[in-house]
């Protein structure tokens, strides 16, 4: 192992190279040093021309940084990602098909990297079936140079797959918090682990280059055994950057990485508006011990609910990053988790979602339509992609898709949406339930699409539906929304979760 300049690390990246980034969303464990020298040798030299970024989750803040520093004309020629959210100055040149771009499902990709760095042919998964990913419709394609073929349709044992190919790597950039004089990494004060050691591998048995940005040495054999993520037997190249963050927005939360817990009482309240409506009408779905997953948007306001609630110790809330129980993190910084119980690697996370582990998922909605199918991730001029959205909403026992019912005053309820990111026939025909919950009505997917049953009290049935770009059928059973959702104030969850029956236990332990 060496250790040299974030600038003669990006001098090692050819034309036409692959390169796989590690990380995930708002700078968590994302290489931010690497990337941005990559971006300047660029500026100064005109190289390397033509690379494909690979990345399994969007890195980025939303600007320039991440995955923004090589949003430059002529440096990439593709990019294959699960999000492309973090980073809209690189979704716009997709949208102006100045790159090849598909957005592919998350956890996919993440369980791609282990399929690579053992050999073997690639990743077949149901994930993504009758989405946007499906090579019926656009194979997950999201500009129009974007020909190639990297998923496709296969029958297993009589049994539709999708087949997601696998790729050569010829350098990864990666980051940890500590490397050891051998190259061994350490994560202790990384918000998330992700696939890091996957990626390494992977990326080795392409023959690729492995170099890891940290924040730190240490001396030959101090670090635990038990704390390296990333063996030096793996790792060519060591970048320290003293300044590293530990996200974007926090330079380091010792809630984030698991050093200590914070009170509840530190988790912040939400304010009374039609976010908190939503997030706590979700909440009104739990149930004693449900595993849950928050997803990145208005749902994350859950945690915030049930620590205000005192509640969060009833459940288990987790995230597609790899955190399992504690208060899952918004904004800018989803992915992390305060006060998280466990922090497992991504691609076992997501394993135990496609299993079906989730019993319940929350996720927002861009827009839904009258086949019950949502979009969240092409819509108008923005580029959003999947992230873990269709591995979760696909198998978790219990789906609810929670998002205003308007935006800017135009209907997020429309007769067809631009992009199908989740299947309403598909999950129909499955026999899974779904709600769309909004600030002033709750829909559930009927036999004909989304159906209404819940109305804000003082609204009519001809208010809801005139927001609408489709009229709903209503259930015979329609009833005002819980005036507490409305009102200031706990709303006494705590005591309504615990009398709620809670999951079935296993009839052996029952008899115990």
């Amino acid at each position: 192992m060496r250790r040299v300049s974030a600038a003669q690390a990006a001098s090692l990246v050819r034309d036409g190279d692959t390169l796989l980034i590690g990380g995930s969303g708002g700078g968590h464990a994302v290489p931010d040093a690497l990337l941005a020298a990559l971006g300047q040798r660029f500026r100064d030299e005109g190289l390397p021309r033509g690379i494909t970024a690979l990345h399994p989750v969007g890195v980025g803040d939303g600007g320039s940084r991440g995955l923004g520093h090589l949003a430059q004309k002529g440096l990439l020629r593709r990019n294959i990602a699960g999000s492309f959210v973090n980073s809209p100055p690189v979704g716009r040149m997709a949208l102006n098909d100045e790159i090849e771009a598909w957005s592919l499902p998350q956890g996919a990709l993440s369980q791609l990297m282990r399929e690579m760095a053992a050999g073997r042919m690639g990743l077949f998964t149901k994930t993504g079936l009758h989405t946007f990913v499906d090579p019926r419709l656009q194979g997950g394609r999201q500009s129009a140079s974007a020909t190639e073929d990297l998923v496709t349709l296969e029958v297993v044992r009589g049994e539709e797959m999708l087949f997601y190919k696998p790729y050569h790597i010829d350098i990864a950039f990666l980051r940890g918090t500590t490397a050891d004089e051998d190259g061994n990494v350490s994560m202790e004060q990384e918000a998330v682990t992700l696939e890091m050691l996957s990626e390494a591998q992977a990326t080795k048995r392409c023959g690729g280059i492995v170099v890891v940005q940290v924040k730190r040495m240490a001396a030959r054999g101090t670090l635990h055994p038990k704390m390296v993520k990333i063996p030096g037997i793996l790792v060519d190249l060591v970048v320290v950057e003293p300044a590293q963050e530990q996200t974007f927005l926090v330079p380091y939360s010792t809630a984030y990485s698991g050093e200590l817990r914070i009170p509840l009482d530190d988790i912040p309240v939400l304010k009374q508006d039609s976010r908190k409506v939503v997030a706590r009408r979700g909440a009104l779905e739990l149930f004693p011990r449900a595993i849950c997953n928050l997803g990145s948007g208005i749902f994350t306001g859950i945690a915030n609910v049930a620590a205000e609630e005192g509640c969060l110790d009833a459940i288990c809330l987790t995230n597609e990053q790899g955190n399992v129980g504690g208060a899952p993190a918004s904004g800018g910084d989803a992915g992390a988790a305060m006060n998280p119980d466990a922090q497992l690697d991504q691609p076992y996370q997501f394993d135990f979602y496609d299993g079906g582990g989730l019993d319940l998922a929350f996720l927002s909605f861009a827009e839904f339509d009258a086949a019950g199918n949502v979009n969240v991730s092409r819509f108008g001029d923005k580029l959003i992609g999947p992230g873990g959205f269709i591995n979760i909403s696909q198998n978790a026992k219990r789906v609810v898709f929670g998002g205003t019912l308007t935006a800017g005053g135009k209907p997020k309820a429309v007769a067809q949406v631009e992009q199908i990111t989740f299947s309403g026939a598909y999950a129909r025909a499955r026999g899974q339930p779904v709600l769309y919950v909004t600030e002033c009505a709750v829909f559930r997917l009927g036999d004909a699409g989304p159906e209404l049953v819940e109305i804000a009290p003082g609204l009519a049935v001809e208010d809801i539906a005139g927001r609408m770009g489709f009229r709903p059928s209503v259930a015979t059973d329609l009833r005002a929304m819980d005036a507490r959702l409305f009102a200031a104030g706990r709303m006494g969850l705590k005591a309504e979760i615990a009398a709620k029956p809670g999951k079935q236990v296993n009839p052996r332990l029952a008899a115990l």
